[in-house]
């Protein structure tokens, strides 16, 4: 299977998951009128937030933001679908999950105007006040599969004789 398709495969894998999580508990739990719903609390709640930045509302730039940040979004994203052409499996699996999370927060900023984050995790006597998604945690995973373990094309040893 070619690498781009691969990619694409696990973007529609993690996209399709985020719609069904945020399609189940925004809508059919109706977090987005209840506001909270008790899962295994402290450690994990549904606590709906609305997020107009980037990451835990940062970089909130209004009206004109929203679609800033789509037009970022689908620019990394194309930008990854023409890098990840020339890498292995890794490479295509963490552009993959990177893919499928920008483009289900995409979906939300232009569906709801902002991403819909909801999952709070807190642990050890620390409340955590931020909310996530299926599409934040993909990103994560899918940036931290690209830093750990891609390698440059050639290998690390060709890497290394380059200068990198």
């Amino acid at each position: 299977m070619p690498n781009l398709a691969r990619t694409l495969l696990v973007a529609a894998v993690v996209f399709l998951i985020d719609r069904a999580t945020k399609i189940w508990v925004v809508v059919h739990l109706d977090l987005a009128n209840r506001l909270h719903i008790p899962v295994l609390d402290p450690w994990l709640n549904f606590a709906m937030a609305w997020n107009q930045g980037i990451n835990f509302g940062l970089f909130d730039f209004g009206a004109a933001g929203r679609w800033i940040l789509v037009v970022l979004a689908l620019a990394i994203c194309f930008g990854l679908l023409a890098w990840v052409r020339r890498g292995g499996w890794r490479q295509a699996l963490g552009a993959g999950m990177i893919v499928g999370g920008a483009l289900g927060n995409v979906w939300d900023r232009l569906r709801w105007g902002a991403v819909a984050d909801f999952i709070n995790m807190s642990c050890c006597g620390i409340v955590n006040p931020f909310a996530f998604n299926v599409a934040d945690a993909a990103i994560f995973a899918g940036a931290a599969v690209l830093l750990l373990w891609s390698r440059p094309a050639g290998g690390v040893d060709a890497a290394a004789r380059k200068g990198w």
